[in-house]
């Protein structure tokens, strides 16, 4: 029996990318590969890029540069691109990395089996088409192998609300929803393998609609399945959170009190210009509600500054929403351009007067993080342990918030949920006592 091939996956981006880097190594598990964490021992290489990040193109044609002494070394090394750079470069990255051997979308790398077979008769393999065929019902089963606690599930993708700084629409395509039986059925294999947090995903999840319930509809069928005790969604837009789903956070005991809903300013002016179709007011009422259901909830954010045309009224009035709102975690972002999208074309905001800006929301937001952290000292909160700290020798998990929480322990197992005390409070972590 020949040796199996070896494959190594590089994943840039969010939670959804890790989400396809499992499937993709799934999918290729098909045609002989194995996974493998040595770039230098792979049989194919696969970056799974994204196109948020500032230079995101430049940064993948970078890496490729470095991937070069491996080719000479191994000149039967297959290189491909995958993902939301590979959609929007296409054929260009052929064209000035000709090393490249394969370059797949995110909406099609459920034919990666096809392409490795044209690989083999030493042909070039792009896919960056938006498919009639639905890759998720494509790809097999989950297997059956023992996982870790915690997992990720996409069950949407695509955006249709054209934000005017976002390149999603232009990438991963309009939104399209899962089947809900499909997804129960995907979130039972993980239970099986031994999950027992899940995690949903989309680039708008909550605008899910692959139930008649929409998201809460199917947040309440996974809270039927034996096993799965904890249920996570992200990332949200502020315009879909329903009553049903705002009900679901103070009635459904899986669903984790930690929400994910951006914002991106607390200016009018901006908003309006982000095109996010919503006001500051609105986000104020709709954060009331929220904590109305679940009033221990951590609420999460995401903030771009120095868009084409915020002054320093404008980014003020984000500064005060954050002050008003309060947020236990939260990302922050210069405005950076992305080709192909309306607010590239604008005046754009002074990059030394981004970077000043950005500094001072992200002390603000620290500080609230670092405050809610302190808050928690004293309280016992549910942990789900997840690995082993290499250094320290304690167990590292998760609490209901999502904060990271350290703890000494000596009957403590990998996927346990446990009560820990929590009795101190690090820069971005809890340390507790089993109780």
């Amino acid at each position: 029996m020949s040796d199996p091939k070896k494959l190594f996956i590089k994943t840039y981006g969010c939670q959804m990318n890790v989400y396809d880097s499992e499937r993709m190594a799934e999918s290729l598990g098909g045609k002989g590969y194995v996974t493998t964490d040595k770039p230098d021992d792979a049989d194919m290489i696969l970056l799974n890029t994204c196109h948020i990040r500032e230079k995101a193109a430049e940064k993948i044609y970078s890496e490729l540069g470095r991937l070069k002494g491996f080719k000479a070394e191994n000149p039967n090394l297959k290189i491909g691109v995958a993902g939301c750079v590979a959609q929007a470069e296409g054929a260009e990255i052929m064209k000035r990395q000709p090393m490249v051997d394969l370059v797949v979308g995110p909406q099609s790398y459920h034919r990666l089996p096809q392409m490795e077979d044209a690989l083999a008769r030493g042909e070039t393999a792009l896919d960056t088409d938006f498919p009639e065929d639905d890759k998720f019902e494509t790809l097999k089963s989950r297997p059956k192998a023992k996982r870790g606690p915690t997992a990720f599930l996409t069950v949407q993708e695509g955006c249709d609300k054209f934000c005017a700084f976002c390149v999603v629409p232009y990438t991963r395509g309009a939104e399209v929803s899962r089947p809900a039986s499909r997804i129960i059925r995907e979130a039972q294999e993980l239970v099986e393998a031994g999950v027992r947090e899940i995690t949903l995903l989309g680039q708008n999840v909550n605008a899910y609609h692959g139930h008649d319930g929409g998201l809460a509809g199917l947040i309440w069928d996974l809270d039927k399945v034996d096993g799965l005790e904890r249920i996570r969604f992200t990332t949200s837009h502020p315009n879909d959170m329903d009553d049903a789903l705002i009900d679901a956070h103070g009635t459904c005991d899986k669903l984790m009190p930690y929400l994910h809903l951006p914002v991106q300013s607390g200016s009018d002016k901006v908003l309006k210009a982000m095109n996010r179709k919503h006001t500051r007011e609105q986000y104020f009422k709709l954060i009331e509600r929220i904590r109305a259901a679940r009033p221990d909830l951590l609420l999460s954010g995401d903030f771009i500054v120095g868009f084409p045309g915020e002054t320093e009224a404008d980014f003020e009035d984000t500064m005060d929403l954050v002050r008003t709102v309060g947020y236990g975690q939260a990302y922050s972002f210069k405005y950076s351009t992305r080709p192909g999208t309306p607010a590239a074309e604008r005046a754009q905001v002074d990059e030394d007067v981004k970077l000043e800006r950005l500094h001072r929301l992200q002390a603000l937001l620290s500080e609230q993080q670092y405050e809610i952290q302190k808050s928690m000292i004293g309280r016992t909160v549910k942990v789900l342990f997840e690995k082993h700290g290499r250094e320290t020798g304690q167990m590292i998990g998760k609490s209901e918030y999502l904060h990271a929480v350290f703890a000494d322990t000596s009957d403590v197992s990998i996927g346990d949920i446990r009560d820990v005390r929590i009795v101190k409070s690090e820069r971005n972590s809890l340390g507790g006592e089993i109780v």
